[in-house]
């Protein structure tokens, strides 16, 4: 069952994780002997967390000019050891993103908030958010379709990037707002529970000195008209993930419009999901966004 928390991977699962080719994998192992998987009675490979750790440093310390023959000589204590060389440096985007899948495999927040801090103590938020959390989620995508990762490994570490959005939004929050100018107000629609990105474009928002008012997932249309009442020149923001469903997000996006464009409110779309939007028939202050940095750079 995909929800059963995973192990033992195959060397299919090694190679979405790492990067490694299975090939590559199967000619590091013959020739120098790098892992040391167990075998079924049919004689398929099969690794243990040991075995990813070690090749996930091996990865690194390849990517930064050591050759798989001179790794293959070091005793098991020294690949660690010159990975942790590597990472004092403070450069190594790679093994922050390394470190944050072995926390996610292992259910280690301490490594999780670990490798945060270290990152944290050099970059801004928005730099690791955008540098490393990014990168990450849309690698977790794959990794959970592919079944290389289950759905609690997911859950894990979505939660805590969740988590530290939500205390560097805090501090935000409790400014008053500097620019006046629009009000945005996010939400996501019915059935739609994928809120990262839209929790990090609050963030963005915030930090850009902006009122916002954050409504969440599977919120109706018609609440979100309520709010017209209230407040001039809105933003509406929405991510379309997984819904609404394409046979009918026109139709959707449609009454969107008509429903929240009064006077000079816009809506702001982004997600998977916009790709089946018809841009030809959409009111011009309809604005799709395909990537977040797209969006960012509108702010």
């Amino acid at each position: 069952m995909i929800n059963n928390i995973k192990t033992v991977f195959s060397i299919k699962d090694l190679e979405n994780l790492s990067g490694i080719k299975a090939h590559t994998i199967r000619i590091w192992e013959k020739r120098y002997n790098i892992l040391e998987p167990m075998r079924t009675d049919t004689n398929i490979r099969l690794y243990n967390v040991h075995n990813l750790q070690k090749l996930l440093n091996i990865t690194l310390l390849h990517e930064y000019g050591y050759k798989i023959s001179k790794i293959a000589t070091y005793q098991e204590e020294k690949i660690p050891q010159l990975v942790r060389e590597i990472i004092s440096k403070k450069n190594s985007q790679n093994y922050a993103i390394t470190s944050f899948k072995m926390a996610m495999m292992n259910f280690d927040q301490e490594l999780f908030f670990n490798t945060f801090d270290w990152l944290i103590s050099e970059k801004t938020f928005s730099e690791v958010f955008k540098d490393h959390f990014l990168p990450l989620l849309k690698e977790l995508g794959l990794l959970w379709q592919s079944e290389t990762i289950t759905l609690a490994n997911e859950h894990f570490m979505s939660h805590l990037i969740k988590q530290k959005i939500l205390i560097y939004t805090e501090s935000l929050q409790i400014l008053k707002p500097t620019n006046t100018e629009r009000v945005f107000i996010l939400s996501l629609p019915l059935n739609e529970a994928h809120q990262i990105g839209l929790l990090y474009m609050q963030y963005e928002l915030l930090l850009k000195g902006y009122k916002t008012i954050y409504l969440g997932e599977s919120m109706p249309l018609e609440n979100l008209q309520d709010l017209i009442k209230h407040f001039e020149n809105i933003t509406f923001v929405s991510f379309m993930t997984i819904q609404p469903d394409r046979r009918v997000i026109n139709q959707y996006v449609k009454t969107m419009g008509q429903k929240l464009l009064e006077k000079n409110n816009e809506i702001w779309l982004m997600g998977n999901m916009i790709e089946h939007i018809d841009e030809k028939v959409l009111p011009e202050r309809i604005k799709l966004f395909y990537t977040m940095e797209e969006t960012l750079e509108r702010i």
